[in-house]
């Protein structure tokens, strides 16, 4: 009698149900019943609660060859947790001819053995319901407490011995950036490159190996894109219908995080985004102006093998429910660089937007203003403190307030220095400068481009004779036909903008939201 034998483990609490175990007790059952052993199936960490199990499937499969007729198993609830499967899968093993035998319970061929076999796959499938419920109830339990409940920790934190989450303050401030570079418009992609080359990834600790030392992955799409939308670096703790707000310390506050998830939103609605975001520009600025719908980048391709690039309607294209029409996308785009460019080399509108912004940023900074006025009050308090010492009054609790007020202006002046690196505030004539910058970007490059509107564009309407522009300023109003587009010099401008030695491309002070107001409408009409 020829037998294989299927051995299988699903965790590395095991101990006699190990690998090696189960083999070595399946080959003193086949050398003490004189049957011959021509192979073995084995699966490792897998559970018996699915049949989702390879060499298991190979094992059923070889079955019909005839190799073997006996399938040796260390007990039965290696072969099966599930009364179905386990009969399922043995009406196939007898019409191949084979069966299946333990070789650690002891059950006879008889009535009574098929009724005992039955009793241990029951208890095999309650065991499994009762543990996966254990599991289940111990996970809540952990929820409630707000303490991990397993899988990969999030960049930025780390897990305490209370299995609590930390941040981790060499980790976090990369956090912090990767949301705010997104929501000021950077691609993923971009962002992920520029981490991964100073070294910011993943770390993977090897719990299976003890002795090994975690190393760092590289960060990939679907890790930051899978950040951007992690509710925990808010401080929102979450396990199935258990939300507990404020349970993990916060890394990222919530203007931001939901700034973000308005800019992943409109990449969701925007299908060419991701297949075409280095060279569809207006992605996500172009609308229909018939249906309002997102224009999207599309293709296609002429008789002669000409591929044309064009921006179409959305639901012209999906739904064929508006009925717009295709525009060229070099004729649009060239538009709309002709009429902010125009807009860039006004300089009294340069000087305008320069004491609109620097008011605009004076006003949006609280926190540095509440920590000087904190630290003038910590210093008239020391004042205070030396002027009572000068004149005789001096007790234990007078220098002990001097000595809490000398402490808390080290700390005042520490946070302030902090403050000022993470949000500086700029003079009027730094944030000239950089509009003045825009005029030297590159708009010979996709680069170059992409950040000039980025930076002044918000959305573009788009009629069938005409295109309203609305910027991300207050101004008023101009009309440019096509005619005069096709004609224009842009193209020996940008020309000339290469050859220049100052060339290059700088969105430092790319200040456009694409979320605020629209103000600002240019007309180009044909």
């Amino acid at each position: 009698m020829k037998a294989v034998i299927y051995a299988r483990y699903s965790s590395d609490n095991q101990r006699e149900e190990s690998i090696e175990g189960q083999l070595r007790d399946c080959m003193q059952y086949a050398e003490y019943n004189d049957i011959q052993i021509v192979g073995s199936y084995i699966d490792r960490a897998l559970s018996a609660k699915t049949d989702n199990r390879p060499n298991f499937q190979k094992m059923i499969k070889d079955s019909a060859k005839r190799l073997f007729d006996v399938i040796i198993v260390w007990k039965l609830d290696r072969f099966a947790r599930n009364r179905f499967d386990s009969a399922y899968y043995k009406n196939i093993l007898k019409k191949n001819g084979v069966r299946v035998v333990s070789a650690k319970e002891i059950i006879s061929e008889g009535a009574e053995g098929i009724i005992l076999e039955s009793v241990l796959e029951g208890y095999a499938e309650y065991y499994s319901v009762e543990l996966a419920e254990k599991v289940t109830r111990g996970m809540t339990d952990n929820a409630l407490k707000a303490m991990s409940n397993g899988g990969i920790t999030p960049l930025g934190y780390y897990l305490d011995d209370e299995q609590h989450l930390q941040i981790d303050e060499s980790k976090a401030p990369f956090v912090k950036e990767i949301f705010q570079r997104f929501a000021d418009g950077e691609m993923i992609k971009t962002i992920i490159a520029d981490m991964n080359a100073r070294g910011v990834g993943m770390t993977v600790r090897m719990k299976k190996k003890p002795g090994k030392k975690p190393y760092t992955k590289p960060l990939g799409y679907n890790n930051v894109r899978r950040m951007l939308s992690n509710r925990k670096y808010i401080g929102e703790y979450r396990f199935k219908d258990i939300v507990l707000e404020g349970a993990i310390p916060v890394i990222i506050d919530k203007d931001l995080f939901e700034k973000v998830q308005k800019r992943i939103e409109v990449n969701t609605r925007a299908p060419a985004i991701h297949k075409a975001e280095d060279e569809y520009l207006l992605t996500t600025h172009l609308y229909c102006g018939k249906c309002k719908a997102m224009m999207i980048g599309d293709s296609g391709t002429g008789k002669k093998g000409t591929v044309y690039h064009y921006y179409k309607c959305a639901n012209a294209k999906k739904t064929h429910s508006c009925d717009k029409k295709t525009i060229n996308k070099d004729l649009i785009e060239n538009a709309v660089i002709k009429a902010v460019m125009a807009k860039i080399m006004n300089d009294d509108l340069m000087e305008q937007l320069s004491y609109k912004l620097y008011d605009i940023q004076m006003q949006s900074s609280t926190i540095l203003p509440a920590l000087q006025q904190q630290l003038a009050d910590v210093e008239s308090g020391i004042d205070n403190m030396l002027n009572a010492i000068q004149q005789g009054i001096v007790l234990d609790s007078t220098k002990k307030r001097l000595s809490d007020l000398e402490n808390r202006k080290r700390e005042l002046e520490i946070e302030i220095a902090q403050e000022q690196i993470k949000r500086p505030v700029l003079t009027r004539e730094q944030i000239h400068f950089g509009l003045t910058k825009f005029r030297k970007l590159d708009l010979s490059t996709q680069k170059g481009k992409q950040t000039l509107i980025d930076g002044f564009v918000n959305t573009i309407y788009l009629f069938d004779d005409y295109a309203i522009i609305t910027c991300n300023y207050k101004d008023g109003e101009e009309k440019i036909t096509f005619e005069d587009i096709e004609n224009s010099e842009l193209g020996a401008f940008i020309k000339e903008q290469k050859n220049k030695p100052e060339q290059g491309c700088s969105d430092l002070f790319a200040f456009g939201d694409p979320y605020g107001n629209r103000t600002h409408v240019t007309t180009v009409k044909g």
